[in-house]
């Protein structure tokens, strides 16, 4: 196996985990000053950089490959802790049943919507991408970077919000309306817009890093959708 499969398989394993944690951490929320934020956004960054390297260097179909074979791991964790919740707790468990179902059981939708909007979000980041590289024939790396992760981000953060929270029992006992989950999508959105931007410079370091420790050059636009 050479090096550039090796390195490919590290980054898909990374992009995975990064992406399993999301969904299962995601149900909780919690406030920064005055923004309400699910804590499934602390490993998003992770998820931005590493779609954009893959497809700077891999190319549109490796990227999809990865999208998809995401969405299958996700589905699989979820049927495990599926299992998980239906099997019967035992009377000297750590854990108690109900603490457990009460953890878990808030995922389900989770796990819907997020799935859902992920490769909703992906794929348009992937073609956004490729997009943005062939109109500047492959100069301005931040443009096609933050410029798809804004296109995508906006779809995700929309799609996610809307299949997670509408008709939702808030914590509070209220009834998530739509001026709350514009609210979240929003404060979501414009997160990842400030992220996206804050990842330039670590965007840069890693093509450097592919390309001066891994010796990979960049696909050419026109051979990015290989």
């Amino acid at each position: 196996m050479d090096r550039r499969t090796r390195l490919y398989i590290v980054l898909t394993a990374i992009f995975l985990t990064s992406l399993v944690v999301a969904d299962i951490i995601g149900s909780k929320f919690v406030l920064i000053g005055d923004l309400t934020l699910p804590v499934g956004l602390i490993p998003f960054p992770v998820t931005f950089l590493l779609t954009d390297l893959i497809n700077e260097y891999y190319g549109k179909k490796a990227t999809r490959r990865v999208t998809w074979l995401g969405l299958a791991m996700a589905a699989y964790a979820f049927g495990i802790v599926l299992l998980g919740r239906v099997l019967p707790t035992a009377p000297r468990s750590p854990l108690p049943g109900d603490v457990f179902e009460q953890v878990f059981g808030a995922s389900n939708r989770l796990y819907v919507a997020s799935l859902t909007a992920y490769v909703v979000g992906q794929l348009t980041d992937i073609w956004a991408f490729g997009f943005l590289k062939r109109l500047t024939r492959g100069r301005f790396l931040w443009a096609r970077a933050t410029g798809s992760t804004l296109v995508s981000q906006g779809l995700d953060s929309f799609a996610v919000a809307t299949l997670q929270l509408s008709g939702t029992t808030l914590a509070d006992g209220t009834t998530a309306d739509l001026a709350y989950i514009v609210q979240i999508a929003t404060t979501g959105y414009v997160l990842k817009f400030f992220l996206a931007l804050g990842l330039t410079p670590v965007i840069y370091l890693g093509h450097g890093v592919m390309q001066r420790v891994f010796g990979l050059a960049p696909l050419a636009p026109d051979d990015a959708d290989a």
